[in-house]
């Protein structure tokens, strides 16, 4: 594991302390409530629900293994599709921890679990999003278990007889992240957020920003576990990651069209946030020249084949999709307010504390399920 023992136990280390100083600020968030976050009452969302938001579409994404492994028999990638499982079980446990983080009084969190709390099913679009992540990260725990026991005892998993339950989960993937849409997208009071291509740019983004962070995972894994770079893997993903990238763009483009041609006081979130006076404007405009650039980049064909450009493109578009579908599009729904005023927004070192906190519990969530994935295929010693 890693290079050394040493470097492995200073990254767990490294990784538990990150959770110790987030725990210690989500305390000072328990005692005193939100009032130490930059939320206030008319930004109700902040950095918790736009992590929760890129998150939930990485969680999703490790469809994008499953459907060519299993649905189009690629027996190659699905030697692999047991890690893109993991990382959406990581995924729907962070999600579901920056949604209890965002709740402020930890006892509300009674009413968000399925079949025990009120969650006015089937009513709530909110409800649905929680019963269909919490099916999703129950049948890949049980898909993960089984196919570890089989691996681990040497019995044999025939596909056959887990793959109606490998169907529901690529359906349910899909399902997490357009149900999260529509629960932006339904709020018509948020003209920012009411619009048809919510869904269709989410499966996007998730497909791009997903398969970027399994090439980078699989690089990871092969430098410091021994996993085995697979080429047809590796072609796969930059493949969707061009494809995907260039759709999300093309959906932002038609969504500027209906902002800039016809201006009306519904656009006045997106202008106020692209050309107006808004603390995330640098950043966003940040995150959309790096996709631009990216996916020029990845359609030229020699470079979308060469490594060390496809590394920095994945970098790139984690970051960009991080931010444009984070806090750039969570924060801008809530400004101007229905009196028309403008709040700005901006998260508290506590805020910060925390998230590094859960993003610090998904690393090492993430280490010790790849220690079980990848032990057998590690050198010998």
């Amino acid at each position: 594991m890693f290079n050394s023992r040493l470097s492995y136990w200073i990254w767990i280390a490294g990784l538990l302390l990150a959770i110790a100083f987030g725990v210690e600020a989500y305390a000072q968030q328990w005692q005193r409530g939100l009032a130490v976050t930059g939320m206030t009452d008319q930004v109700l969302w902040g950095l918790y629900i736009g992590n929760f938001v890129f998150l939930v579409g990485l969680a999703a994404s490790a469809v994008v293994l499953v459907i060519p492994a299993y649905w189009l028999q690629w027996d190659e990638v699905r030697q692999t599709t047991l890690l893109g499982e993991c990382m959406a079980i990581v995924a729907v446990s962070m999600s579901l921890l920056f949604v209890f983080v965002d709740l402020g009084q930890p006892v509300r969190i009674w009413h968000a679990l399925p079949f025990l709390g009120r969650l006015n099913f089937p009513v709530s679009i909110l409800a649905w999003d929680m019963v269909i992540l919490t099916l999703y990260l129950l049948l890949n725990v049980g898909l993960v278990v089984y196919l570890l026991w089989g691996r681990y005892t040497g019995q044999p998993r025939l596909v056959r007889r887990y793959f109606f339950w490998i169907v529901v989960a690529t359906l349910l993937g899909i399902g997490i992240h357009t149900v999260t849409a529509f629960m932006l997208s339904g709020l018509p009071a948020r003209p920012f957020w009411h619009s048809a291509l919510m869904a269709p740019r989410f499966i996007a983004s998730a497909f791009a920003s997903g398969a970027a962070v399994l090439f980078l995972m699989f690089w990871v894994l092969e430098k410091t576990m021994g996993l085995q770079r697979s080429g047809q893997v590796i072609s796969l993903l930059t493949g969707i990651m061009t494809l995907a990238l260039l759709i999300h763009l093309f959906l932002l483009g038609a969504e500027w069209f209906v902002l800039l041609y016809r201006p009306t006081d519904h656009g006045e979130s997106g202008r106020i946030l692209y050309w107006g006076h808004s603390a995330l404007k640098l950043a966003v405009w940040s995150a959309i020249a790096a996709e631009v650039m990216v996916a020029i980049v990845l359609i030229i064909r020699p470079l979308r084949h060469h490594f060390g450009v496809v590394w920095v493109a994945s970098l790139l578009i984690v970051g960009a999709v991080l931010i444009e579908k984070g806090m750039g599009l969570i924060v801008p729904g809530f400004q101007p307010t229905p009196l028309g005023e403008y709040v700005n927004y901006l998260p508290t070192t506590v805020e910060i504390r925390v998230t590094v906190g859960i993003w610090a519990f998904g690393l090492l969530f993430f280490t010790l399920l790849a220690r079980l994935v990848v032990k057998r295929r590690e050198p010998s010693q």
